[in-house]
Parts: C-alpha cells; sequence; structure tokens
C-alpha cells in the first residue's frame, strides 16, 4: 500500500524516457527533484544514455545544470519559506528527523556535506532546503552542488550505458528495496561524514542527538 503511489511516479517518469521532449523532462524532473521530488532523475537518465549513447554526456550535463538549479530552488525554499513550505516538505518527505541532523552536519562540516549529498543517494533535496534554513554561504553550496552532482550524473551516464538493461530490470522488480536501501544509505552517509575531520567522535554524538530545539537555538 505504502509503495503503491510510489511505483506510480516512478512509471511516469520512466515513460518520459520516451516522449518527443525527454530532454525537456530530464531537465524538469532534475529540477523538482533536488527540491521535493521524491524519485531521482538517475533511472530516466540511465535509459536516454541507453537509447543514445552517443549524447550521454550532453544528457549528463542537462541533468546536472537543472539539479544544481533546483538545488538553489531548494536552498531559497529553506532560507526564505521554511516554515510556510520548507517545514511542510521535509515532513511530507519523511524527513523530519533527519532535518536537525543535516542542519548540525552542515554547519560542522559546511561544503563537504553538499558533495556527499550530491555524490551518494543522501537525498539532495533534504541538503538544499536545510542549507538555505542555516544561511549557507551561496557560492560554496553552489560549486559544491556541481562537484557533487557532475560526479553522480555522469558516473550513472557511463553505468547505464554499459549495464543499462540489466539495472533497469532490478530496479523495476525491486523498487521498494531500493528505496529501503536508499534510507539505509542516509544513515551511512551521515555516519560517513563523522571521518571528515577531528573531533568527528565528538561530532557525531553531537549530531546525531540533534532536535529542533537545538536547531533553532544554533
Amino acid at each position: 500500500m505504502i509503495m503503491k503511489p510510489l511505483r506510480g511516479l516512478y512509471d511516469w517518469t520512466m515513460e518520459k524516457s520516451a516522449h518527443p521532449h525527454a530532454v525537456w523532462w530530464l531537465a524538469l524532473i532534475s529540477f523538482i527533484e533536488s527540491s521535493f521530488f521524491p524519485i531521482p532523475p538517475h533511472p530516466l537518465l540511465g535509459l536516454m544514455c541507453l537509447a543514445e549513447p552517443k549524447k550521454a554526456l550532453r544528457f549528463a550535463f542537462v541533468a546536472t545544470a537543472a539539479s544544481v538549479l533546483g538545488g538553489l530552488f531548494g536552498y531559497a525554499i529553506g532560507f526564505f519559506l521554511y516554515d510556510t513550505i520548507g517545514n511542510w516538505l521535509i515532513g511530507a518527505l519523511g524527513l523530519t528527523e533527519a532535518f536537525p541532523k543535516a542542519a548540525c552536519y552542515l554547519r560542522e562540516y559546511d561544503w563537504e556535506v553538499i558533495v556527499l549529498a550530491g555524490a551518494t543517494p543522501v537525498p539532495f533535496k533534504l541538503l538544499t532546503i536545510t542549507a538555505g534554513f542555516i544561511e549557507m554561504a551561496l557560492v560554496p553550496f553552489v560549486l559544491a552542488s556541481i562537484a557533487g552532482r557532475a560526479m553522480i550524473f555522469m558516473t550513472v551516464g557511463i553505468l547505464f550505458r554499459m549495464f543499462g538493461a540489466p539495472i533497469k530490470r532490478f530496479i523495476d522488480q525491486y523498487l521498494g528495496t531500493v528505496t529501503a536501501a536508499f534510507v539505509v544509505l542516509v544513515i551511512g552517509g551521515f555516519l560517513a561524514l563523522s571521518m571528515l575531520g577531528g573531533g568527528a567522535e565528538e561530532t557525531a554524538d553531537k549530531c546525531e542527538s540533534a532536535t529542533m530545539a537545538d536547531l533553532r537555538l544554533g
């Protein structure tokens, strides 16, 4: 029951790979995924690269550019509209408990967190909204977003070009398992942040126990 709406969104997204304006759909989905859409653009990008491998770099560039722009939109939500829209989005995406932890790690490690989120299954939208909320410096945010998003989309483009059909079949059959794995990776991603610098254990303890009350006082 819980997975049915997600399956519908996934199927709808995949249908866009055969659309005459598939590149524009890729750009749109990459944009909105960085702020509120639950389905990542990676499978769509992969199918498009598989269908037209000579355009793989172009598709990856489109996904990267649109995702970074979408990240700026998420940043704006966190900066200007958190109380009216951002808080509701975080709750709707099931990221309420992760939000204060993300804010804590961002304050401790800054741009490194954005690169990690951009290049891993950690929900990028969580970090874009959070970055705006804590008023992270915009230039490092943009540069880190470009680095992280470019890494993941280029990798996805290459992998789907080489192994596209098997990967798509796996996702089609095991969407629920993939989604659960993403949740596990979110936790693992935050734990990896504790290895970035000195005082890692103290930072991890502090951030893993962070609450919204702590966030408002930070």
